[in-house]
């Protein structure tokens, strides 16, 4: 968050400040506070982002004794809170307030009385409904989504008339129809996951709660990679069934699997550090981990662990008592190796000596923790990237700003990837549900619903149902234990409601994210890469909400039918 003193001066020039402070334009996000000093002695203003965990007040404004003022640029995505001091005086004036964008706010300082500072806060420009353009945009689609779903309804209705008319010959060619036995709700939730992806890579229309948050806390956006691994483990278990009951061998498989490995890897390197200035790879600023090198090593992994307890017979035939927990008991060799990977995170994360930082520190540095740790940027995690890959990590973390760090610190670095493929394992386990309970759909719902509950009342035992003071907190940058507890949570409910919905009562086809589903490698690199070219992006003279949702969900639509058209020609690119 910036702020920038932009006017000041003595009182008796009010009206001609007056006149400019109507007359500045504001960006999106901000708010102009004018600070009026009405005591004779000279005054120090600082703030703090309410966000910023335990930070340092930074300053923001001086102004000498009364009658003097200044005007600063505000953020108004979180709150702010505020201190007054004033020479030779003991108290100190303060208030805390979320400020509306594009609104004006004055801050009158005075002396109640020989001992005592006051801060009257008022407003001078109501500020604007920064909401009304997603209100508008959701009403849109949802008027759109209604359409879709009536449109065939009623020509099904309309179709009727005919079959009778016809001996309901049309009735029995749609009863002797083969049904796939493909599961479109793992392809509508990966197509739903990388939809939102592309939502918020292309800015989410500039709303905070559709970006990354800086450190502790969950948004929209930290919860797309999680589902996407998620399911990434359930289609693991659920094509190398159908691969090992045709007869492919275990050598061909991990072939497959390395193959497929190398080559996300390879893309994600190249096409990351992929510059018309600098040429194809400038190794100079080229960054090793990333996305889909997280996505290979991951996929690698699971895969590994998986194919040695591939089984024909599923479900068993021969009753044992501990049948209905076979798709634990019969991989419990899978289950060790996850959890001495989870012991790994937690003695590597809490135990491993980093220079000059506490043990198991999990800050983001900084001006946070009152600054008394201003290069442990991630504790243990950060100091392993910047040990193993030195400057080649992400030099642009989402906490930078806030909490004013210098040092790179990469989200998808290799501490993190551990708890990756964890939650790879928790899909894998959604997988092994739907196979061994296939045809028994109540316990398959029953499963993702006692998943779901466990993992939530980890992630809240963990957390201590609170943003930064829990024993871990949910933390995207780190992937924290208790992150992937809640976003584990969340897609299992989610997978079940579109498993219900779309797989046991056939009441929605999956449209339209099936299709970005179908083909998500391709999507997910083509959106990349073509990000910034038109018409998925273009040049804003000074953005605003409206535009941007506009270009936000021009860009995600133009996605979504260049899937929907690959789709139709047959077109699935695989690696």
């Amino acid at each position: 968050m910036m702020l920038i003193q932009v006017l000041g001066g003595p009182l008796k020039e009010d009206l001609k400040q007056y006149k400019l402070l109507w007359s500045l334009s504001l960006d999106m996000d901000q708010a102009l506070l004018t600070i009026y000093n009405q005591l004779q002695s000279r005054i120090r203003v600082s703030y703090v982002n309410d966000h910023c965990y335990r930070c340092l007040y930074q300053p923001l404004v001086s102004l000498n004794g009364c009658p003097s003022n200044s005007s600063v640029v505000i953020s108004t995505r979180f709150s702010l809170s505020f201190t007054v001091e004033a020479e030779n005086a003991s108290s100190v004036c303060s208030w805390s307030k979320t400020y509306g964008e594009a609104g004006r706010y004055l801050v009158w300082v005075q002396q109640s009385d020989v001992s005592t500072i006051t801060c009257m806060l008022t407003v001078d420009k109501n500020p604007i409904n920064s909401y009304l353009p997603i209100l508008v945009a959701a009403l849109i689609l949802a008027l759109l989504a209604l359409v879709a779903v009536s449109v065939p309804y009623l020509l099904r209705f309309g179709s009727h008339d005919s079959m009778s008319e016809d001996g309901g010959c049309g009735e029995q060619a749609v009863q002797t129809k083969s049904k796939s036995s493909r599961l479109k709700s793992l392809d509508t939730f990966r197509g739903f996951s990388l939809t939102l992806m592309v939502f918020v890579n292309y800015e989410g229309g500039g709303y905070w709660f559709f970006l990354h948050i800086p450190w502790n806390g969950l948004t929209v956006a930290d919860c797309v990679m999680p589902w996407f691994v998620f399911i990434m483990g359930t289609s693991i278990v659920l094509a190398f069934n159908v691969m090992w009951r045709r007869g492919v061998s275990r050598l061909q498989l991990l072939r497959k699997v390395t193959w497929r490995s190398v080559v996300l890897f390879l893309i994600g390197v190249c096409f990351m550090n992929y510059s018309a200035r600098d040429g194809l790879l400038s190794w100079s600023w080229a960054r090793i981990p990333g996305v889909l090198q997280r996505l290979g090593f991951t996929y690698f992994v699971l895969s590994l662990i998986h194919m040695w307890c591939l089984r024909k017979e599923i479900p068993l035939k021969q009753h044992n008592w501990w049948n209905p927990l076979q798709d634990i008991v019969l991989y419990w060799p899978e289950w060790i190796v996850i959890l001495l990977l989870e012991i790994l995170w937690l003695c590597l994360t809490f135990l491993l000596p980093v220079p000059g930082c506490p043990r198991g520190y999990l800050g983001a540095g900084g001006i946070g923790d009152n600054g008394m740790y201003p290069n442990c940027s991630g504790g243990a995690a950060g100091y392993i990237d910047r040990w193993l890959f030195g400057q080649h990590i992400y030099k642009y973390p989402t906490f930078k700003e806030m909490y004013q760090t210098t040092q790179s610190f990469d989200p998808e670095g290799v501490l993190g990837t551990i708890n990756c493929i964890v939650i790879g394992f928790a899909g894998m386990q959604a997988g092994k549900i739907i196979l061994y309970f296939r045809s028994r759909n109540f316990s398959i719902l029953k499963r993702f619903l006692i998943w779901a509950i466990l993992l939530g009342i980890l992630a809240a035992i963990l957390t201590k149902c609170t943003r930064d003071k829990g024993f871990i907190p949910v933390n995207k940058n780190l992937w924290s234990l208790s992150f992937i507890s809640c976003t584990g949570c969340f897609a299992f409910l989610l997978l079940g409601c579109l498993y219900f919905v779309i797989d046991v009562k056939g009441w929605w086809g999956g449209q339209p994210f099936i299709y970005p589903g179908m083909n998500s490698i391709l999507v997910y690199v083509g959106h990349t890469i073509l990000g910034y070219y038109f018409p998925f992006s273009w040049e804003m003279a000074r953005p605003n909400h409206a535009e941007l949702l506009f270009k936000t969900l021009l860009g995600t639509v133009l996605w979504i039918l260049i899937s929907y058209l690959l789709y139709r020609k047959r077109f699935f690119l695989k690696i």
